[in-house]
């Protein structure tokens, strides 16, 4: 990865702020994006000590000019982009009976539609790197995961899109990978949105028994070198996709099971009486 170029999105924290550190210390020129513009100048002072190119561009991924404009600056800066891991996402925590509706349309423009516009503006310069396009997904863009109805759709709607794009360009050598982590100690838990469209500020899971950011960002960067097709991480993850490819019905009772004794959210639905009180 030595001076290759390296767009990631949602990297001011979390998995996509490790994927940035495990680049730079490899070597590579690095471009990061992110909301938060203090947290994405405190990630790109970090980054340089490593000796390390980094570029770092505000912008939020769910406004297509923002993502237009990202690849732009990048191209303006390192001339060519080798990698472009679409990482910016955020997640939900409610039944679909009780949500709002712009919470899943928050969550589909940021989660699907940030990687669509990403990857667009970027796909010429990565077509001529032979380079790759990575998606971080989840568990959830294979399972529906309940209460998380928008997310799933999401992750869903990427794994398609990623996977029309790599057929599309099979004979292209643009590599496209789907990389799905698994439960991983981050901010996203915690930033979460419920029914009425605030975020979640906590997360009810013991943190310390997931996988680290710093530990998942070496498993992606690994994989991308070796220019994997996908990437499930954690013996769960593995074992929840093939249980759904073969046995989908078990499937979804133990995910309902798995999902009402975390005690986020609850799977009961009240009966007429209980919702008049």
């Amino acid at each position: 990865m030595k001076n290759k170029t390296v767009v990631i999105t949602g990297a001011s924290s979390g998995i996509g702020k490790a994927c940035a550190e495990a680049f730079a210390i490899r070597g590579a020129n690095v471009v990061i994006s992110g909301r938060n513009i203090k947290n994405l100048e405190d990630t790109a002072t970090e980054l340089r000590k490593t000796g390390a190119q980094i570029l770092a561009v505000a912008g939020d991924v769910s406004n297509e000019t923002d993502c237009k404009i990202l690849i732009k600056k990048a191209i303006e800066k390192f001339v060519e982009i080798d990698v472009l891991i679409n990482n910016a996402g955020i997640s939900m925590r409610a039944l679909f009976a009780d949500l709002d509706l712009d919470i899943i349309r928050k969550v589909m423009n940021t989660n699907f539609w940030g990687t669509v516009y990403c990857t667009k503006y970027a796909l010429p310069y990565l077509l001529k790197s032979k380079g790759s396009v990575v998606g971080i997904s989840s568990i959830a863009g294979y399972n529906g995961l309940p209460g998380r109805t928008g997310y799933s759709a999401s992750k869903f709607a990427m794994h398609g899109f990623l996977d029309a794009l790599r057929i599309e360009n099979l004979k292209t050598g643009l590599h496209v990978m789907i990389a799905c982590p698994g439960y991983t100690a981050s901010n996203i838990r915690n930033a979460a949105l419920v029914a009425d469209g605030s975020s979640q500020g906590g997360s009810p899971r013991d943190e310390k028994k997931m996988m680290t950011a710093e530990e998942v960002a070496q498993e992606i960067v690994k994989a991308i070198e070796k220019r994997k097709r996908t990437l499930v991480l954690t013996g769960q993850g593995k074992l929840a996709v093939w249980m759904n490819k073969f046995f989908p019905s078990l499937t979804d009772k133990l995910v309902f099971n798995a999902v009402a004794n975390e005690g986020e959210i609850s799977l009961t639905m009240p009966s007429p009486k209980e919702k008049e009180k």
